[in-house]
């Protein structure tokens, strides 16, 4: 149920913004707006200037006297506006037996109609560029100084690509990573697909790693690519009258080490926590800076009643910005996302990334949108921003149906002065529709066979 609401919460902002973006460029080209909807098909509520809010469809031959019905619809996967005297994917042309009035957009110059066309694209960079700025503002940046890899487990993308627990990162692809996001970014975000040749150091040796690029493009799908070294199991809740209360375990205690046997991670604790039901050990606890020795017994279901999980417990720096810094640096955030978009078109038409692993519908909206929810709202707004900026640079390729099919009829229209027949410009948007639909249909396929 979460996944739902995160869904429709995701996709209801987005489109919101998309569409105020051509509603306000109408409003300000003086064109008339007929409708402003979010979502699509039967109208479920609304309101306009003429008879207030109504439940359902308006009366078929309803004169709105010029005024905006905004309303909503039953299916929310988008959302429309209806500018008067333009052909778009409702394919109403009743308006092209009649001459052009003032109001419509037919009438208007070709530089009027280009700025309408884009004002959605443009309010969804604008979405992004804001919230990217405010998170660089508020929060700055938290730098974990750490190139080492933290405990890898059997089958996961560290082991598969040849890393160990412990290993330390010292170049990928020649380069020397300064810290942690460092280190991600130049495994996932450099060549895109390609690649990657690390030299890490294990032991007192150095070796020489090729990872291959088509490993790294599944693994960024997940929550996690590489695990964090330089990291501690932390106690995140302690069930009462439970043998971790007994013990004088807390909330938010690092586990150092249990049964004589040093932590790096949560998995290792509630292994050997699992594995001696009833049998007492000892425990080092770190908390705050002191560190305390105890014992910890665990019921014979091999469980002792806490919530764990990992805590980075490495160097930290923490770098803060002002106000046009911020935007700076949210402006090369745009500029590097666009380019990884991008390069993952360009991959997936070479065949180096699976359309799969590149791509996501609904299911696999809803997933992301309701985990980074649950890492707090930071999290979510970052999402929400990288999400609103994808919708942007894909509704700006030069396809029938998205803003930048509309963007290129336009512009031959300006070019060539006179309109193209309109037979021509609605089977053009009918093919688009098609060829739209059924990709969308594939893509919530994939997201399907996924689960």
């Amino acid at each position: 149920m979460d996944y739902v609401i995160y869904f429709v919460l995701t996709i209801g902002i987005l489109v919101f913004i998309h569409e105020l973006g051509h509603f306000l460029a109408a409003k300000i080209c003086r064109m008339q707006t007929d409708v402003f909807a979010i979502g699509f098909g039967k109208r479920l509520i609304g309101w306009n200037k003429i008879n207030g809010f109504t439940i359902g469809d308006l009366p078929k031959d309803f004169d709105q006297q010029g005024h905006t019905d905004y309303r909503l619809s039953l299916l929310p996967l988008g959302g429309y506006v209806k500018i008067a005297g333009m052909i778009d994917e409702s394919f109403d042309n009743k308006f092209l037996k009649e001459a052009p009035k003032p109001y419509e957009f037919r009438a208007k110059s070709t530089i009027q109609k280009l700025f309408v066309i884009t004002a959605g694209v443009m309010m969804n960079f604008t979405l992004t560029l804001v919230v990217f700025a405010a998170i660089n503002f508020y929060q700055g940046k938290q730098v974990l100084k750490t190139t080492t890899v933290g405990l890898v487990t059997e089958n996961s993308f560290a082991a598969k690509a040849g890393f160990k627990t412990g290993d330390k990162i010292l170049e990928i692809e020649g380069k020397t990573p300064e810290h942690w996001e460092d280190v991600l970014n130049k495994l996932v975000l450099t060549d895109l697909g390609g690649d990657k040749n690390v030299s890490i150091q294990r032991g007192n040796e150095v070796v020489d790693l090729n990872v291959k690029g088509s490993l790294i493009s599944d693994a960024a799908q997940e929550p996690v690519l590489l695990p964090l070294g330089d990291s501690r199991p932390m106690i995140s809740m302690v069930v009462k009258d439970s043998p971790a209360g007994d013990a004088g375990i807390k909330a938010y205690d690092v586990f150092l080490s249990l049964n004589g046997v040093e932590l790096n991670s949560s998995a290792e604790a509630i292994e050997i926590i699992s594995k001696h039901g009833d049998v007492k050990m000892p425990l080092e606890i770190l908390r705050g800076k002191d560190t305390i020795r105890t014992a910890v017994t665990p019921g014979i279901d091999g469980k002792i009643g806490i919530g764990i999980g990992d805590a980075y417990t490495g160097e930290v720096d923490y770098i803060t910005y002002g106000l046009l810094p911020s935007i700076g640096l949210g402006l090369e955030d745009i500029v590097q996302y666009s380019v990884l978009t991008f390069s993952s078109i360009g991959s997936v038409i070479k065949g180096d990334i699976e359309f799969g692993s590149a791509f996501g519908g609904p299911v696999k909206i809803a997933q992301f949108a309701a985990r980074s929810a649950d890492l707090g709202i930071i999290s979510f707004l970052r999402f929400l921003a990288l999400l609103s900026l994808t919708l942007a640079l894909l509704n700006i390729l030069p396809f029938p149906v998205l803003d930048g099919g509309h963007f290129v009829i336009i512009l031959i229209e300006g070019i060539i002065r006179k309109e193209l027949p309109l037979k021509f410009k609605i089977a053009i948007q009918n093919a688009g529709f098609v060829l739209l639909m059924i990709l969308m249909a594939f893509i919530l396929y994939n997201d399907i066979i996924n689960l």
